[in-house]
């Protein structure tokens, strides 16, 4: 399915794409639909939801660049309903540390794929193996305050 809109500038330098009620509509998946996003070419994988009373699509700085986009322009954006699982590639050391505590890992799994991605993202941006050790365990201890 395909619509027009502008990349909207939120706050200093988020953005998003507005997407039309119709098109949520005629998605049949509800008001919160994953979704592959095409941008000039460039593909990816995101969600639909509701923001300020609108349908926004998000679009990060690396999905920008790659689609050659800044907040502002216009563009034709191509949607189509995702219907594949979405799993996160845990990295070995995080792994290793969940599985090392079943409960833990039991509650890692049972999280929503965004949540799961977000420790995931904290684990692999860390710059340093010591700040990636404590990333790790602020994971481990996560799980077991839920």
């Amino acid at each position: 399915m395909r619509f027009s809109t502008t990349v909207m500038l939120g706050g200093k330098t988020a953005t998003g794409l507005v997407v039309p009620p119709e098109v949520v509509g005629a998605l049949g998946a509800g008001r919160r639909p994953p979704v592959t996003v095409t941008l000039r070419g460039h593909s990816y994988r995101s969600s639909i939801a509701s923001r300020g009373g609108q349908y926004m699509i998000p679009l990060s700085a690396e999905h920008r660049e790659a689609a050659g986009l800044a907040a502002g322009d216009d563009v034709e954006v191509d949607v189509e309903l995702d219907t594949r699982p979405r799993t996160v590639d845990v990295p070995d050391d995080l792994a290793a540390a969940l599985d090392a505590t079943p409960a833990a890992r039991e509650r890692f799994d049972a999280m929503a794929y965004s949540q799961r991605l977000q420790h995931v993202l904290a684990v692999t941006g860390a710059k340093t193996d010591e700040t990636r050790a404590r990333r790790v365990a602020a994971v481990l201890t996560a799980m077991h305050n839920r």
